[in-house]
């Protein structure tokens, strides 16, 4: 069984490794309030060849491998098979991480995603797509990381 991910540990490898990504699935989704278990890290990546390489740089000291293949399989993690590929489910030891080109209906890389709202979580600071929070609908109005003020909403 793969390790429980480290959600923390996964984006501060990539921050640090100065990789362009957009943070996308649950987790981005648990960033505007929903509560749904999520066990993977799933971010949209350039595919540009400098932001390759950085990719590669910061994951390969937590040997990434693909998720579900058989022990043995041989898989390069590099340059060349990250930019003739598109989308990758891996497994580092740190936790699972989903790289994905592009997604439906948002395009590709981070510059098709936006826009953006910077946000600390995870004890890390991410980008991340921006949404309607779903308290919003309520009179609920987030203000800075993690906080929310009450506005004038629908019950007064």
């Amino acid at each position: 069984m793969p390790p429980r991910t480290d959600f923390s540990k996964l984006l501060r490898v990539l921050l640090d490794g100065a990789v362009e990504f957009i943070l996308v699935g649950g987790v981005a989704g648990s960033l505007h309030g929903a509560a749904r278990a999520t066990y993977d890290v799933d971010v949209v990546y350039r595919r540009s060849p400098e932001n390759l390489s950085r990719l590669v740089a910061a994951l390969a000291p937590y040997g990434p491998y693909l998720r579900g293949a058989p022990a043995g399989l041989p898989f390069f993690f590099d340059v060349q098979t990250l930019g003739q590929g598109l989308n990758f489910t891996l497994t580092t030891s740190v936790g699972d991480l989903d790289l994905l080109g592009e997604v439906t209906g948002g395009g590709r890389g981070p510059a098709r995603a936006q826009p953006v709202d910077p946000v600390a979580r995870y004890d890390v600071p991410v980008r991340h797509p921006r949404r309607p929070h779903p308290a919003q609908a309520s009179g609920w109005q987030t203000q800075g990381p993690g906080g929310h003020r009450r506005t004038r909403g629908p019950s007064g």
